[in-house]
Protein backbone atom coordinates (compact mmCIF):
# COMPACT_ATOMS: atom_id res chain seq x y z
CA UNK A 1 0.00 0.00 0.00
CA UNK A 2 1.62 3.53 -0.99
CA UNK A 3 1.45 5.92 1.57
CA UNK A 4 -1.85 8.36 2.37
CA UNK A 5 -0.86 11.69 2.25
CA UNK A 6 -1.19 14.61 4.99
CA UNK A 7 -4.06 16.43 5.39
CA UNK A 8 -3.17 20.14 6.36
CA UNK A 9 -5.41 23.08 7.86
CA UNK A 10 -4.87 26.53 7.40
CA UNK A 11 -6.40 28.82 8.96
CA UNK A 12 -5.64 32.43 9.97
CA UNK A 13 -7.05 36.14 10.18
CA UNK A 14 -8.28 37.75 7.08
CA UNK A 15 -5.42 39.53 5.60
CA UNK A 16 -3.36 36.95 6.73
CA UNK A 17 -2.30 36.36 3.17
CA UNK A 18 -3.19 32.46 3.23
CA UNK A 19 -4.49 32.37 -0.35
CA UNK A 20 -0.85 33.79 -1.64
CA UNK A 21 0.59 31.50 0.84
CA UNK A 22 -1.14 28.22 -0.12
CA UNK A 23 -0.94 29.39 -4.17
CA UNK A 24 3.07 29.55 -3.77
CA UNK A 25 3.60 26.26 -1.66
CA UNK A 26 1.53 24.80 -4.29
CA UNK A 27 3.58 26.22 -7.33
CA UNK A 28 7.31 25.22 -5.82
CA UNK A 29 6.09 21.94 -4.46
CA UNK A 30 4.02 19.30 -6.77
CA UNK A 31 2.69 16.73 -4.26
CA UNK A 32 0.48 19.33 -2.28
CA UNK A 33 -3.19 19.47 -3.99
CA UNK A 34 -5.83 22.29 -2.56
CA UNK A 35 -9.22 21.65 -1.27
CA UNK A 36 -11.78 23.87 -2.85
CA UNK A 37 -14.08 25.41 -0.26
CA UNK A 38 -17.56 25.90 -0.95
CA UNK A 39 -19.49 29.30 0.03
CA UNK A 40 -22.23 31.22 0.01
CA UNK A 41 -20.61 34.79 -0.64
CA UNK A 42 -20.24 36.03 -3.92
CA UNK A 43 -16.83 36.15 -5.98
CA UNK A 44 -14.24 38.83 -5.62
CA UNK A 45 -13.18 40.28 -8.64
CA UNK A 46 -10.39 37.48 -10.84
CA UNK A 47 -12.06 34.78 -8.65
CA UNK A 48 -13.78 32.64 -11.25
CA UNK A 49 -16.05 29.19 -10.14
CA UNK A 50 -13.95 26.17 -9.59
CA UNK A 51 -10.89 27.93 -8.70
CA UNK A 52 -10.95 29.45 -5.81
CA UNK A 53 -14.53 28.63 -4.59
CA UNK A 54 -17.10 26.48 -5.82
CA UNK A 55 -19.80 29.65 -5.69
CA UNK A 56 -23.32 28.57 -4.35
CA UNK A 57 -26.71 29.77 -3.21
CA UNK A 58 -27.73 29.28 0.35
CA UNK A 59 -30.16 26.92 -0.93
CA UNK A 60 -27.83 24.96 -2.70
CA UNK A 61 -25.18 24.64 -0.09
CA UNK A 62 -28.12 24.11 3.10
CA UNK A 63 -28.64 21.14 0.24
CA UNK A 64 -25.14 19.56 0.31
CA UNK A 65 -25.01 19.76 4.27
CA UNK A 66 -28.54 18.03 4.10
CA UNK A 67 -26.58 15.27 1.94
CA UNK A 68 -23.69 15.40 4.54
CA UNK A 69 -21.66 15.97 0.99
CA UNK A 70 -19.21 18.11 3.37
CA UNK A 71 -16.33 17.09 5.84
CA UNK A 72 -17.25 20.36 7.88
CA UNK A 73 -19.25 23.93 7.31
CA UNK A 74 -19.58 27.22 9.33
CA UNK A 75 -21.14 30.35 8.71
CA UNK A 76 -18.57 33.26 8.89
CA UNK A 77 -19.33 37.02 8.59
CA UNK A 78 -22.73 36.03 7.80
CA UNK A 79 -21.80 33.58 4.83
CA UNK A 80 -21.70 29.60 4.67
CA UNK A 81 -18.16 28.03 3.93
CA UNK A 82 -17.24 24.48 3.54
CA UNK A 83 -15.48 21.65 2.89
CA UNK A 84 -16.58 18.75 -0.02
CA UNK A 85 -15.65 15.25 1.53
CA UNK A 86 -15.14 13.46 -1.75
CA UNK A 87 -12.15 14.92 -3.40
CA UNK A 88 -9.76 15.72 -0.16
CA UNK A 89 -10.76 11.80 0.34
CA UNK A 90 -9.56 10.66 -2.96
CA UNK A 91 -6.58 12.71 -3.17
CA UNK A 92 -5.51 11.55 0.16
CA UNK A 93 -5.70 8.10 -0.89
CA UNK A 94 -3.41 8.82 -4.33
CA UNK A 95 -0.96 9.86 -1.34
CA UNK A 96 -1.18 14.13 -2.06
CA UNK A 97 -0.75 16.09 0.43
CA UNK A 98 -4.03 18.19 0.61
CA UNK A 99 -4.15 21.55 1.88
CA UNK A 100 -7.81 23.20 3.59
CA UNK A 101 -7.96 27.18 3.47
CA UNK A 102 -10.67 27.14 6.52
CA UNK A 103 -11.51 29.28 9.51
CA UNK A 104 -11.04 28.06 13.26
CA UNK A 105 -14.24 26.71 13.51
CA UNK A 106 -14.09 24.20 10.38
CA UNK A 107 -10.22 23.52 11.79
CA UNK A 108 -11.56 22.49 15.21
CA UNK A 109 -14.54 20.01 13.00
CA UNK A 110 -12.06 18.56 10.72
CA UNK A 111 -9.54 18.01 13.67
CA UNK A 112 -12.05 16.19 15.44
CA UNK A 113 -13.28 13.99 12.35
CA UNK A 114 -9.44 13.23 11.39
CA UNK A 115 -7.40 13.29 14.63
CA UNK A 116 -3.95 13.21 12.63
CA UNK A 117 -4.96 16.55 10.39
CA UNK A 118 -2.05 19.07 11.05
CA UNK A 119 -3.50 22.60 12.03
CA UNK A 120 -1.73 25.75 11.10
CA UNK A 121 -2.26 29.37 11.61
CA UNK A 122 -0.99 32.07 9.88
CA UNK A 123 -0.54 35.73 11.21
CA UNK A 124 0.86 38.90 10.14
CA UNK A 125 3.85 40.22 12.30
CA UNK A 126 1.56 42.54 14.17
CA UNK A 127 -2.09 43.70 14.24
CA UNK A 128 -1.20 47.13 12.17
CA UNK A 129 0.00 45.19 9.98
CA UNK A 130 -3.27 43.23 9.76
CA UNK A 131 -5.49 46.38 9.38
CA UNK A 132 -2.88 47.57 6.33
CA UNK A 133 -3.22 44.44 4.51
CA UNK A 134 -7.05 44.52 4.94
CA UNK A 135 -7.20 47.81 3.91
CA UNK A 136 -4.61 47.92 0.70
CA UNK A 137 -6.89 45.22 -0.79
CA UNK A 138 -9.42 47.33 -1.01
CA UNK A 139 -11.88 45.11 -2.08
CA UNK A 140 -14.60 45.71 1.09
CA UNK A 141 -15.94 48.80 2.79
CA UNK A 142 -14.58 50.04 5.93
CA UNK A 143 -17.51 48.40 7.71
CA UNK A 144 -16.87 44.63 6.51
CA UNK A 145 -12.99 45.47 7.14
CA UNK A 146 -13.40 46.72 10.99
CA UNK A 147 -16.11 43.37 11.16
CA UNK A 148 -13.02 41.18 10.23
CA UNK A 149 -10.55 42.81 12.28
CA UNK A 150 -13.35 42.26 15.30
CA UNK A 151 -13.09 38.37 14.24
CA UNK A 152 -9.33 38.60 14.80
CA UNK A 153 -9.95 39.90 18.46
CA UNK A 154 -12.34 36.28 18.89
CA UNK A 155 -10.39 34.09 16.50
CA UNK A 156 -6.95 34.66 18.31
CA UNK A 157 -8.56 33.34 21.56
CA UNK A 158 -8.44 29.93 19.56
CA UNK A 159 -4.76 29.81 18.16
CA UNK A 160 -3.69 27.44 20.82
CA UNK A 161 -5.95 24.99 19.33
CA UNK A 162 -3.32 24.77 16.51
CA UNK A 163 -0.03 22.49 16.44
CA UNK A 164 1.63 25.36 14.61
CA UNK A 165 1.68 29.07 14.37
CA UNK A 166 3.40 30.82 11.53
CA UNK A 167 4.51 34.27 11.07
CA UNK A 168 3.88 35.20 7.26
CA UNK A 169 6.11 38.13 7.05
CA UNK A 170 8.19 37.17 3.72
CA UNK A 171 6.38 35.06 1.53
CA UNK A 172 9.54 32.07 0.67
CA UNK A 173 10.49 31.88 3.97
CA UNK A 174 6.82 31.33 4.96
CA UNK A 175 6.17 29.19 2.10
CA UNK A 176 9.57 27.03 2.87
CA UNK A 177 8.71 26.96 6.90
CA UNK A 178 5.05 25.33 5.88
CA UNK A 179 6.69 22.56 3.56
CA UNK A 180 9.30 21.94 6.10
CA UNK A 181 6.39 21.26 8.86
CA UNK A 182 4.67 19.17 6.52
CA UNK A 183 8.26 17.09 5.86
CA UNK A 184 8.59 16.70 9.90
CA UNK A 185 5.05 15.56 9.93
CA UNK A 186 5.66 13.08 7.37
CA UNK A 187 8.78 11.26 9.66
CA UNK A 188 6.39 10.88 12.79
CA UNK A 189 5.87 6.97 13.97
CA UNK A 190 1.99 7.58 14.00
CA UNK A 191 2.34 7.88 10.47
CA UNK A 192 4.56 5.22 10.16
CA UNK A 193 2.55 1.92 11.23
CA UNK A 194 3.15 -0.37 8.59
CA UNK A 195 6.46 0.44 7.35
CA UNK A 196 7.58 0.79 11.58
CA UNK A 197 5.43 -3.16 11.58
CA UNK A 198 7.66 -4.16 8.26
CA UNK A 199 10.96 -3.70 10.02
CA UNK A 200 9.74 -5.61 13.48
CA UNK A 201 9.05 -8.93 11.17
CA UNK A 202 12.21 -8.46 9.13
CA UNK A 203 14.63 -8.32 12.48
CA UNK A 204 13.00 -11.56 14.10
CA UNK A 205 15.30 -12.90 11.61
CA UNK A 206 18.38 -12.24 13.15
CA UNK A 207 16.83 -12.75 16.45
CA UNK A 208 17.25 -16.94 15.59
Amino acid sequence: MGKKGILLVVSGFSGAGKGTLMRELLRQHENYALSISATTRAPREGEAEGREYFFKTREEFEGMIAREELIEYACYVGNYYGTPKAYVEEQLERGRDVVLEIEIQGARKVKERFPDTVLLFVSPPSAQELRRRLTDRGTEKPEIIESRLARAVEEAKGIEDYDYFVINDDLNACVEHVHQIVECERSRTCRGAERIEAIREDLKAFSK
